[in-house]
């Protein structure tokens, strides 16, 4: 059985939702099990089971789970049915007021942000890399949700597992490069207890901007990718052990 916990502030009527962990799936090693995208190169007949797995498990019809060509950018889209599976618009964020519909964000150290307006029937999720996060995506998905009848009092928002600060080193390069062209997010950089270079406090950027965007709630989940291998697919775990990773997905519906 796909296997998913939930954020406390997400369980509200109408509105399903999970952050799903590697597990539970049909894909054989080294994407075992539940991975979710056929990029890394797993085989297409079991990453759509396991789509269609996560879809079933929070009460979707898999052919509404709505997916897209995640690219590190800030574009987010209004989705009004589920584009198909090998035909994905890009963007790094949806929002939805058509019940029946599930947003899914795949991510393996990526921050996956779902949102939720409960009042107004409104909810989103976005893909947030360092890129993303410190380019707007959060703001962008908010806005979008704005469009469609949200109202900032009422939504809700949650942060599930990605890669922390602590083994998420950058360089001195990277900092400074970050830094110039976005000087606000300075105080995001940190050099941990025996690091001898910058890391980047990937979930703190994303939870600042939840916390300023004037939301009824925002709330980080506080698993860390890297640091829990056996659960969840990490793209830097992976690349340290030099070996191939998956994608697990976050989702969340209007039932």
């Amino acid at each position: 059985m796909a296997k998913f916990f939930n954020a406390l502030t997400l369980e509200l009527p109408g509105i399903q939702h999970g952050f799903f962990e590697r597990n539970g799936g049909v894909s054989d090693p080294p994407f075992d099990t539940l991975n979710v995208s056929v990029a890394v190169g797993d085989r297409k007949e079991a990453v759509n089971r396991n789509l269609d797995l996560t879809a079933s498990a929070i009460g979707a019809k898999p052919e509404n789970l709505c997916l897209v060509k995640q690219t590190h950018s800030v574009d987010v889209l209004d989705m009004s049915t589920a584009p198909d599976r090998d035909n994905r618009p890009e963007a790094d964020g949806m929002v939805t007021a058509t019940t029946g519909l599930a947003l899914g964000i795949l991510t393996a150290d990526c921050g996956p942000v779902l949102f939720a307006d409960p009042r107004n029937h409104v909810i989103g999720a976005c893909h947030a890399g360092w890129k993303g996060a410190v380019g707007g995506i959060v703001g962008n998905t908010i806005e979008k949700m704005l469009k469609l009848g949200g109202e900032r009092q009422h939504i809700v928002a949650a942060l599930g597992p990605c890669i922390h600060v602590e083994n998420y080193e950058v360089g001195d390069q990277f900092k400074a490069d970050v830094t110039d062209k976005f000087p606000q997010t300075v105080d995001h950089f940190k050099t941990p207890n025996g690091a001898s270079a910058p890391h980047f406090d990937l979930p703190q950027c994303i939870m600042q901007q939840l916390e300023s965007a004037n939301i009824a709630d925002a709330f980080l989940m506080p698993r860390c990718t890297y640091a829990a291998p056996e659960k969840f697919f990490s793209h830097r775990y992976a690349t340290h052990q030099k070996a191939k990773t998956g994608r697990q997905i976050s989702v969340i519906a209007l039932l």
